[in-house]
């Protein structure tokens, strides 16, 4: 795993990936079924947890819904070619919006003139061309253009995953 994991808790932290790996079940608590899984209190399975992510083992720990699953079957990245001493500001507003899942700030490229990126969910085209016209009202004179990149397949998503 990493040289800043023991050997005694390289073998816990392979037992710990692969009881995550499919992701956690839905239980009131999945921090007690882990721990009760690695036969450890709850403390020192959260402790393991973030020993291993300041190691690098483990990036992140999120949840990755299956929006397909939820109805949510129309998604589009919505692209925003944003004045740059607003973005602080504007990056923060449109990242809370409840139907952005993710949004981000990318660097402007030659051809690609976007520095804000926002993700939206929607049960129809509708429903998320709506949601670009609302995140573009809240935007205001901020920007000068913006696009919407539609989904056209699924990709599988997946977390760590041992051999």
């Amino acid at each position: 795993m990493s040289a800043c994991i023991s050997r005694s808790e390289d073998s816990l932290a392979r037992r710990l990936i692969e009881l995550t790996q499919a992701g956690l079940p839905l239980v009131d608590d999945p921090w007690a079924w882990l721990a009760e899984e690695l036969q450890l209190s709850v403390q020192s399975t959260l402790d393991l947890l973030k020993r291993l992510q300041a190691t690098g083992a483990i990036r992140r720990i999120a949840a990755v819904p299956n929006h397909y699953r939820l109805g949510y079957c129309h998604n589009g990245m919505t692209v925003w070619d944003v004045c740059d001493a607003e973005m602080p500001r504007l990056g923060v507003l449109i990242g809370a919006q409840p139907f952005v899942s993710h949004c981000y700030r990318r660097p402007r490229q030659n051809a690609w003139r976007y520095n804000l990126f926002a993700m939206v969910h929607g049960r129809s085209s509708d429903e998320i061309n709506g949601y670009r016209e609302h995140l573009r009202a809240l935007l205001g004179d901020a920007c000068v253009a913006d696009e919407m990149l539609v989904s056209s397949r699924i990709l599988k998503k997946t977390g760590l995953r041992l051999p």
